[in-house]
């Protein structure tokens, strides 16, 4: 009996859908845009935010750590870590591994530069993840001068090897020697940082002759039953004896850290998640609350029909639920539209993405995804329907042909100011973010971008195992470089701005002869890096006083050294810092300072200038690697009078002739600046694509109710103009309706956008929260499209005949 009217109840709606196809047409289209951008930002963010770890029990897998200026993440140092993995406390297991993931050579048929990473013997287990095929290194296999072993990602397993199903046992040939291939890890698995890898190798720690300032990362698994609070405060007793061996003027600026994985993981990238998804969710209501407005103006349209239905006998249940089962047809059919542009609005995303962005290569339309669109569409069929549902279940108290008399519309007036402060909401933040970008870019860098050709390199630990070889390819490099055509300056350093540098020193380390160092705290971090006497004139980085390296630096005995401004102020705030003696050497020899350059955005575009300074690289090839500043990377900068393209070209050919077997990575310097604005960039972008749905929608919504407010009062408009009302009158008076619910809704709006705009402070650059230019113009350009949206519908208000209005009533 139920089954059958629900089917009749299912035909009915379709009946009744079908005589305004417009409408529903008009509804489904809303339904479509609202749950299909939030499917397919939802498919994104649930990788982020909600989908689980490849990690068993990933709720109690914790990173635990030192934090401080050194670096940006929690470490450990070695002897520290030994300590905590003879006394783990509340962890169950501990496990190491180094931070950074290092390249090493692939000799195969097609040799190859891979990412290697090394990890302890207990990694695997402690994550609660089994290999594929094969096994996790033996307690023996991870010690120093062990058997040569490896563990395979599935990548390399399936792109080198073929999926080989008897790949455990082989060997490969890794940095000029055999290595036997004992596991390959799945095709889900991660390093807990997110670091990109290929090979995983035994970290061989030895207590008895390990370094102890080498920094390990550290994770482990909380014991059954044990918070991450619970697990800080046992730790704390660990963390007093580690804070005993740092340095007593340090010990300030060092603290403990305990955190859950995904924290670790999702850092930067939870508020902008979050932000994106909140952005869809108001696009989605505000779609909601315009269905909601169509369906009750279709309620009181039918009010006759709806009167006739309850004088035959239909109660008001049946009558709510016709209603509804109308909405869930909506609601159904709209998200499976969306459901389809789903699918294009992610394959957008993707293509508008910046590299590396937390998972989004993964992120699909997979059966969660389309479970979490069934929701979205069910859900708002619900939210739209009820109140459609609730004015056809008071029809059933009309006892005559005639209605009720038609209500002012209070409910469709407070949706309709509901999304015009939904949109102020969406409008603002974007508006922040746009302002944000384009302050970040217009940051000045310190250094000129254009004309400039960046490659990058690592050279390999088998051909150039020993720093006399690495220093014999820069310098052969080094003199070819000058030689290339269209070259105006060219360069070699081991790091570039201002993706940070390579080295970084406490400030109260730098000695400064004739002075005592800080007694307290580090003073912050000082970058420095080795370059050749090209370097300032490749960037075009001014030296304010003195002068940069020459080639007679290179043989002279006294080593020179160059300062940035913000560190020379800081070192001699008084006096100039030209001739001053500062960092001693190798050998106890200080450091002459004979230039100081302008400042460079070392640390990220949206970061202060670090001061840094610079060691000339002098390329003597008897001096050891750290000495002379070598590296197994390093960086080559060209400044050309060519385009970068072009001289490419040239630069990659030269370095074949040295060894043509050398991977090298080449881009222009813009396009790396480029690069690092582009996560801000996605997210503006985004949230100004949604904010623009939400608007247009907001304004067709309010054209409805306007058209509907005309159609339904028609002949109060009638009487109003046969009792002397002019054209204007109507104008203005169907406009101040228009008016007061658009001014209710940015009142409202305003404190809802700037409750918003603080939540979303920390993705803003040099632009407050509450900027009230942005705010102004979100203000005026949503009262210009309510202005138009509203416009038309006035101006057939007015041209309403009286005479003819009143004789169809």
């Amino acid at each position: 009996m139920l089954f059958n009217s629900l089917v009749n109840d299912v035909r009915s709606a379709f009946r009744a859908l079908l005589r305004r196809p417009a409408l529903a047409l008009t509804a489904i289209l809303a339904a479509a845009l609202g749950v299909g951008s939030t499917t397919a930002v939802f498919s994104v963010v649930d990788r982020i935010l909600f989908r689980p770890l490849p990690y068993a029990h990933e709720d109690r897998l914790v990173s635990i750590g030192l934090s401080s200026p050194y670096d940006a993440n929690e470490f450990m140092f070695a002897q520290n870590y030994f300590d905590l993995r003879h006394n783990p406390g509340p962890m169950e297991a501990v496990t190491s591994f180094l931070a950074g993931a290092a390249g090493c050579d692939l000799n195969l048929e097609n040799p190859a530069r891979v990412r290697c990473l090394r990890v302890e013997a207990s990694f695997l287990d402690t994550l609660g993840i089994a290999p594929l095929a094969g096994r996790s290194f033996t307690r023996e296999e991870d010690l120093p001068n062990g058997p040569r072993v490896a563990m395979i990602s599935y990548g390399l397993w399936r792109a080198r090897f073929a999926a080989d199903p008897d790949i455990v046992g082989r060997t490969m040939p890794l940095d000029g020697a055999a290595t036997v291939i004992v596991g390959v890890l799945p095709s889900n698995f991660e390093m807990p940082t997110l670091t990109p890898h290929d090979v995983l190798l035994p970290l061989a720690l030895n207590e008895a002759t390990e370094r102890p300032g080498r920094a390990l990362r550290v994770f482990g698994r909380l014991k059954p039953g044990i918070s991450i609070t619970q697990a800080r405060a046992e730790l704390q007793p660990y963390f007093e004896r580690t804070l005993a061996t740092v340095p007593a003027q340090f010990r300030k600026e060092v603290g403990l850290r305990v955190q859950s994985v995904r924290d670790r993981q999702t850092g930067r990238d939870r508020l902008a998640s979050l932000a994106l998804l909140g952005a869809v969710l108001a696009v989605l209501l505000i779609a909601c609350a315009n269905i909601t407005n169509l369906l009750l103006a279709r309620a009181v349209a039918r009010e006759r029909e709806l009167a006739m239905r309850a004088v035959l006998g239909a109660t008001r249940w049946r009558l709510a639920r016709l209603a509804l089962t109308e909405s869930l047809i909506l609601g159904l059919a709209g998200g499976l539209a969306g459901a389809g542009l789903a699918f294009g609005l992610l394959r957008f995303f993707v293509s508008i993405a910046p590299q590396g962005l937390m998972r989004l290569d993964t992120a699909s339309i997979d059966a969660r995804v389309l479970f979490f669109a069934l929701a979205a569409s069910v859900g708002s069929s619900v939210l739209f329907g009820t109140a459609p549902a609730l004015r056809s279940a008071r029809a059933a108290a009309i006892t005559g042909w005639r209605a009720t008399p038609p209500s002012r519309g209070g409910v469709r007036a407070v949706l309709v100011s509901a999304q015009i402060a939904i949109s102020l909401m969406l409008l603002t933040g974007a508006g922040l973010l746009l302002r944000s970008l384009w302050k970040l870019e217009s940051v000045p860098l310190g250094m000129e971008s254009d004309r400039v050709l960046v490659a990058h390199f690592e050279l390999g630990r088998q051909r150039y195992a020993h720093p006399v070889e690495q220093v014999a390819f820069i310098n052969s490099l080094e003199q070819r470089l000058s030689a290339l055509p269209g070259v105006e300056a060219a360069a070699i350093s081991d790091s570039l701005p201002p993706s940070g540098a390579l080295h970084a020193r406490p400030y109260a380390s730098i000695e400064i002869e004739g002075r005592e160092r800080m007694p307290q705290g580090t003073g912050g971090m000082v970058a420095w890096r080795y370059i050749t006497p090209g370097y300032f004139s490749a960037l075009e980085i001014p030296i304010l006083q003195g002068r940069a390296f020459t080639e007679s630096d290179r043989t002279s005995d006294v080593t020179p050294i160059i300062v940035s401004q913000s560190l020379a102020r800081r070192m001699f705030p008084n006096e100039s810092a030209l001739g001053k003696h500062v960092l001693k050497g190798p050998h106890g020899e200080w450091c002459n300072v004979v230039g100081i350059a302008g400042d460079v955005k070392n640390g990220g575009i949206a970061e202060n200038a670090d001061p840094e300074f610079y060691e000339l690289r002098k390329g003597v090839s008897d001096l050891t690697i750290v000495e002379q500043g070598g590296s197994r990377q390093a960086y080559v900068v060209l400044r050309t009078a060519v385009s970068p393209a072009l001289a490419a070209n040239s630069l990659r050919a030269a370095i074949s002739v040295i060894d043509p077997t050398l991977p090298v990575d080449l881009e222009p310097m813009r396009q790396r600046l480029g690069n690092l604005e582009s996560r801000p960039r996605f997210a503006a972008v985004l949230l100004v694509s949604f904010a623009v749905m939400g608007v247009l929608l907001a304004g067709i919504g309010l054209f409805g109710v306007m058209s509907f407010l005309v159609a339904q009062r028609a002949r109060e408009i009638g009487i109003r103009m046969a009792l002397g009302a002019t054209p204007r009158h109507i104008v203005v008076w169907t406009l101040g309706h228009a008016a007061r619910w658009t001014v209710a809704g940015i009142l409202v709006g305003l404190a809802v956008a700037f409750a918003g705009a603080r939540l979303i402070r920390a993705m803003l650059f040099q632009v407050g929260a509450g900027d009230p230019g942005t705010l102004a113009v979100a203000v005026l350009f949503l009262c210009t499209v309510a202005l138009l949206a509203a416009a038309i519908p006035s101006r057939r208000a007015a041209r309403l005949a009286p005479v003819q209005t009143l004789r169809e009533d």
